[in-house]
C-alpha cells in the first residue's frame, strides 16, 4: 500500500496522480491522505516510482470536475477522482463519466452540486461588518466571519472581489480567508473563530426586517431549507427569527380578524377551491407560488396543479410542470407548453420538441439525463376553428409563474441551464436580455456554472427560406454544444 500525501490543493493531487498513473500504480494499491490527517498507514511519504507509461490524455470534463471536487470536505476525494481517473485512462472506459449511473461517478456528481448549493449559501449569507476606514485612502474597512460545509474560500474569493470592489474587506472561515484592498485579492489559511463586531447599521436592519415580516406567508420549512439555522448566528436578525415565528400564528388570526369579507364569501368566490386545495395540500393557506421555493420537486408539482395566480390556468388543461432527473447536470427551460405538451400533460413532446430531440442529440446530449422545463406552467392560445393557436405570455404572467421556475431551479441546481427563447432568457436572466444580441454562453450569472442562451426550436419551424434555416440550424447546433463543451 503506497501513502500519498495531498496539501489539500487540486495542482498538488494533479500532479501526484500523474506520477501514479505513469508508474502504473492501481487505485486499490493507494492510499490517499490530506495533510494533517495521517492515518494507519503513515505519514504520507511514500516515494512514487519513476514513469512505465506516457502522460495520459485527460477530458477537460474530468479536469472541471476534479477542480470543484477538491474543495470538497470529505477526506474519500481524492481516491474517487483517482479511481476514475484511472478507469478512463487505463481502464478502457474513456467515456465513463457520461455513465451517471455508475456509484463512483454518480458520488463524485453529489459532491460537487454539494459545494455548487455551499457556494450558493455563502454568496447569501456572508454578512460584512463595518471596522473603521484606512487613513490614508479613506477606504471603509469591512469584516466577516463564515462557516461553510466545504473548503470554498478559493472558489467564493473573486464574487465578493467584483461584488465589492470599491471597499475592503476580509473573510474569514475555518478552511481559508480571503482578503482585498482594492488592488489584490489575497487568500490565506483558516481561523478557528474570529468575532465579529457590532455595528450601529445592525439595529436599523433588525427594526427595517421586523417591518416586513409578513407571518400570513411563513413558511418555516422552506425558509429553513433556504436558510438553515446553522447560518443564523453570524445574521444581525437571527436574535428576531425565532420569536417572530412563534408569533406569527397570533399575528395571522389578528389579521383574519380585521380583514373584510369578500363580497362574495357565500361560496361563489373563485378563489375559495384554490385556497381548499392548497390547504389539503399543505398546512397553511396561502395563494402565490413563491411561498413554495424550496420545496421538493414532488411538492412543487403537487402544489402547482392548484395555482391559480394568473388568468392562464381558466383555459389550460393542466399544469405543465417540467420532467427529467432531479439531480440533473443539464436543464432546460423553454417559453410555455404548446397543444400537445398540454394535453399530454409532459414539456417538449410536440414538433418543437421533437426537433430539440434531435439537435440534442446531435451534440451529444442525452435528453433523458436533463430536466425540462417551461418559463410558463399553462399554455397560452387563441381558439381558431378546431386549433389553438400559440400565444406568447404577457410580461405579467410569466412574472407570476417565476416561482415555480425558481424552485425547480434550485432543487435540481444543474451544472449546466440550457435556455430557449427570449421569455425563459427574460424570466431568469432580466427582461433587458436580447437573444438576437446575447445569445451564447452568458456570464456573471449565480444560475449555473455555466448558462447558454439560444434560440427557441419552435423559432426554426417557422423559417421559410431554406438557407435561412439551415444558418439558424448550424447556429442552434453550435449554441447546444457549448453548453457542454468546456
Amino acid at each position: 500500500m503506497l501513502s500519498v500525501a495531498i496539501d489539500l490543493s487540486f495542482e498538488d493531487w494533479r500532479e501526484k496522480a500523474r506520477g501514479l498513473l505513469q508508474a502504473g500504480i492501481k487505485p486499490s494499491e493507494v492510499l490517499w491522505e490530506s495533510e494533517g490527517e495521517a492515518g494507519l498507514f503513515g505519514g504520507g511519504n511514500a516515494i512514487i516510482p519513476p514513469p512505465v507509461h506516457a502522460p495520459p490524455k485527460v477530458p477537460k470534463e474530468f479536469v472541471s470536475l476534479a477542480h470543484t471536487v477538491s474543495h470538497h470536505s470529505s477526506p474519500d476525494r481524492w481516491g474517487l477522482l483517482y479511481e476514475v481517473l484511472w478507469r478512463m485512462t487505463q481502464g478502457g472506459e474513456a467515456s465513463l463519466l457520461k455513465r451517471s449511473t455508475d456509484p463512483t461517478v454518480a458520488r463524485l456528481a453529489r459532491m460537487r452540486k454539494e459545494i455548487a448549493r455551499d457556494v450558493h449559501k455563502m454568496h447569501a449569507f456572508v454578512r460584512f461588518k463595518k471596522t473603521g476606514e484606512d487613513p490614508e485612502s479613506g477606504r471603509e474597512q469591512f469584516m466577516a466571519w463564515f462557516e461553510p460545509d466545504h473548503r470554498i474560500m478559493p472558489l467564493t474569493a473573486k464574487f465578493f472581489q467584483k461584488r465589492f470592489t470599491g471597499m475592503d474587506w476580509a473573510i474569514f472561515t475555518p478552511t481559508g480567508s480571503a482578503s482585498w484592498d482594492g488592488r489584490e485579492l489575497r487568500l490565506g489559511p483558516g481561523v478557528e473563530k474570529v468575532e465579529v463586531p457590532e455595528e450601529e447599521l445592525d439595529e436599523l436592519w433588525r427594526g427595517y426586517y421586523r417591518s416586513i415580516f409578513n407571518p400570513a406567508r411563513l413558511k418555516v420549512k422552506a425558509m429553513q431549507a433556504e436558510m438553515p439555522k446553522k447560518y443564523w448566528k453570524n445574521l444581525p436578525e437571527s436574535d428576531l427569527i425565532e420569536s417572530l415565528v412563534s408569533e406569527s400564528r397570533f399575528r395571522v388570526d389578528g389579521m383574519r380578524e380585521e380583514a373584510p369579507r369578500p363580497a362574495n364569501a357565500g361560496g361563489k368566490n373563485p378563489y375559495l377551491k384554490h385556497l381548499r386545495d392548497l390547504d389539503r395540500c399543505d398546512d397553511t393557506v396561502v395563494l402565490q407560488p413563491d411561498d413554495h421555493v424550496g420545496r421538493p420537486l414532488d411538492k412543487l408539482r403537487e402544489l402547482a396543479a392548484c395555482c391559480q395566480a394568473c388568468p392562464l390556468h381558466g383555459s389550460a388543461t393542466g399544469t405543465v410542470m417540467g420532467e427529467g432527473p432531479t439531480d440533473a447536470d443539464i436543464m432546460i427551460v423553454g417559453e410555455q407548453p404548446g397543444d400537445q405538451e398540454d394535453l399530454v400533460g409532459r414539456p417538449f413532446v410536440g414538433p418543437a420538441g421533437q426537433l430539440l430531440d434531435r439537435f440534442l442529440a446531435e451534440a451529444g446530449i442525452d435528453r433523458s439525463q436533463c430536466y425540462l422545463t417551461n418559463a410558463v406552467k399553462h399554455f397560452k392560445f387563441v381558439p381558431k376553428g378546431k386549433h389553438r393557436l400559440h400565444q406568447s405570455p404577457s410580461v405579467d404572467e410569466v412574472s407570476r409563474c417565476k416561482p415555480w421556475l425558481v424552485g425547480e431551479l434550485l432543487q435540481v441546481n444543474p451544472r449546466v441551464l440550457i435556455l430557449l427563447g427570449a421569455t425563459a432568457a427574460r424570466s431568469l436572466i432580466g427582461p433587458g436580455f436580447k437573444i438576437t444580441r446575447q445569445r451564447g454562453v452568458v456570464e456573471g450569472t449565480w444560475l449555473a456554472d455555466r448558462v447558454v442562451a439560444t434560440v427557441h426550436p419552435s423559432y426554426l419551424l417557422r423559417l421559410q427560406n431554406h438557407s435561412d434555416r439551415e444558418e439558424e440550424e448550424r447556429a442552434f447546433l453550435q449554441d447546444l454544444k457549448a453548453a457542454v463543451t468546456p
